[in-house]
C-alpha cells in the first residue's frame, strides 16, 4: 500500500478565500478579454485615430489598458497578501496549542 496523500494546506480558519479584493482582480483581469472577444461592438471604421480606423486602434488600446489593470491587479494582490500575513502572525494560538 502507498502513504497516504498529503492534503494541501487550506486557508487558516477565519479567514475568506474569496475575498472583495480578489473579485475585483478577477473582473479587472476578465474585461479585457470580454472587451476584445465581443468583436461586433468595435468591427468598424470610424472614428479614425490619426488615420487609423476604430477596429485596430481599439485593439491597441486594449493592450495598454491590459498592461495598466495587469499592473493594478499585481499592487491589489500583493497588499492584500502582505495584510493576510500580518494577520496570520499576530493571530493568538488556537485551543490545544501551546503559547
Amino acid at each position: 500500500m502507498t502513504e497516504p496523500a498529503t492534503p494541501p494546506p487550506s486557508a487558516p480558519p477565519g479567514l475568506p478565500v474569496v475575498t472583495p479584493t480578489r473579485v475585483v482582480c478577477a473582473v479587472l483581469l476578465g474585461l479585457p478579454f470580454v472587451a476584445l472577444l465581443w468583436v461586433s461592438s468595435y468591427s468598424r471604421l470610424t472614428p479614425a485615430f490619426i488615420g487609423i480606423p476604430f477596429f485596430y486602434w481599439y485593439q491597441l488600446a486594449w493592450v495598454i489598458v491590459s498592461a495598466l489593470f495587469t499592473a493594478a491587479v499585481f499592487v491589489l494582490i500583493r497588499r492584500e497578501e502582505a495584510a493576510r500575513k500580518a494577520l496570520l502572525t499576530q493571530a493568538p494560538p488556537t485551543a490545544g496549542e501551546p503559547s
